[in-house]
């Protein structure tokens, strides 16, 4: 009998938001809010966007024709498949064609891209999206 009595009396104490005294503890003061982007989210991207430009880039087209490539970024951890590459050579431009896939902490995405020769002979990423 004293065991359910004093069960009864300890239950009162942990329900309801009361303290002791009988007083609501809730802080009203108290306010959340949503944690900023991190500012290196975006030059994430971008290193992955380079290190796949390089992937691109380098490919041998008339040897790795149809063959997956596979890229990794170490400075994020960031990797991902090249599944297919398609050159377009107008005689002004060089252009390739890719999509790619990215599993990253953020999860995995395909993209697809376009990479380019530009003026000094280097190659530069000119579009790149993320795809259904």
């Amino acid at each position: 009998m004293l065991v359910v009595a004093g069960g009864v009396a300890l239950s009162g104490c942990m329900g309801g938001g009361m303290d002791i005294a009988g007083m609501d503890s809730t802080d009203k003061n108290l306010v959340t809010n949503a944690i900023a982007t991190n500012p290196a989210t975006a030059s994430d991207s971008t290193s992955d966007e380079n290190t796949i430009r390089n992937a691109v880039s380098s490919a041998d087209l008339s040897k790795n024709a149809g063959t997956p490539i596979p890229w990794a970024n170490r400075s994020t951890g960031s990797a991902g498949v090249i599944n297919s590459i398609r050159e377009e050579n107008n005689g002004s431009y060089v252009c390739r064609l890719f999509e790619t896939t990215r599993h990253s902490y953020r999860g995995i995405s395909k993209f697809s891209g376009r990479a380019c020769l530009v003026g000094s002979g280097e190659w530069q990423i000119v579009e790149f999206r993320e795809i259904g």
